[in-house]
């Protein structure tokens, strides 16, 4: 498995995300950054910056390495569309160099320059690309890329929430018609008050070699800090079982959730962010 260096701390946890997913993505091809170069048309220093939160990957790019991941295209590119408009936004203040040209010019210009994002394949990847400024976007472009933007997150969305509904409906009828395989144990989570916050039950059992809590039998879903709901609350209860501290098992991925899949993952030799994707629910099901 590579040895990534650590991610600016500046970087936007959204535009995290994504760099993670292609950082396991390539991991999971076993692809040196040449090899990879070869199959995706964009050169292996483009990919060193892609991969190290640099640059912004093109829409191309992301969509080459699903393909080369054996990932869905969809989801990745969903992501994608979320980092690009949080790399927009955190370049938005930064002031370009006054634009040049043979028509009349405004005052001054805002520009983002964004190196090897927009490169076509097999183009020079050396040279700087300006975005223009929010100002200088017209309203149907604007418009157009919003619609796309939610779009793209409904669908996600829509795909997820199906997703998880066929496995909770499927979880409850084997349950209820057979004795779970291996050795189990279980360890109940307090009750949740009235006015208190929502806790989960830890059931926490071994399945066919794997460790499951009751609360989602996801294997692959992305988890960083600020999301919610049963996924977390099953990573919390495995957290606790594997001798880590999430602290409340509340199904919100906070400060000490955090902490805790970092000591996993240190402990299980992936790479350190803290966030949980396939192959630290790998860790915490084993």
């Amino acid at each position: 498995m590579s040895r990534w260096k650590a991610l600016p701390g500046e970087l936007d946890p959204r535009v995290r995300q994504l760099v993670v997913r292609l950082r396991r993505l390539k991991d999971h091809s076993g692809l040196s950054l040449r090899q990879l170069a070869a199959k995706t048309g964009y050169s292996a220093s483009s990919w060193e910056r892609y991969l190290g939160g640099r640059s912004l990957p093109p829409r191309e790019a992301v969509e080459a390495m699903a393909r080369i991941g054996g990932d869905d295209p969809t989801r990745l590119l969903a992501l994608h569309e979320v980092a690009a408009e949080a790399w927009g936004e955190g370049r938005a203040g930064t002031s370009a160099p006054e634009a040049t040209g043979t028509a009349g010019a405004a005052d001054s210009a805002h520009t983002v320059e964004v190196a090897g994002a927009l490169q076509a394949a097999g183009a020079d990847d050396t040279g700087p690309y300006n975005l223009a400024a929010p100002n200088e976007e017209t309203p149907h472009g604007r418009s157009l890329r919003v619609a796309l933007v939610a779009g793209a997150v409904a669908l996600v969305l829509a795909v997820s929430s199906a997703v998880l509904l066929a496995v909770r409906l499927t979880d409850g009828d084997s349950r209820a018609s057979a004795t779970p395989l291996g050795s189990a144990t279980s360890s109940v989570s307090p009750s949740p008050s009235p006015s208190g916050p929502r806790t989960y039950a830890c059931e926490v059992e071994r399945i066919d070699g794997r460790w499951y809590a009751g609360n989602s039998r996801t294997r692959d879903a992305v988890l960083a800090e600020g999301l919610a709901g049963p996924e977390v609350a099953e990573a919390q209860c495995l957290l606790r079982r594997a001798g880590f501290a999430p602290g409340v098992v509340d199904g919100i991925f906070g400060p000490h959730t955090k902490s805790a899949v970092e000591q996993l993952q240190k402990r299980a030799g992936l790479v350190v962010d803290g966030i949980i994707g396939r192959h630290t629910w790998g860790a915490l099901r084993r």
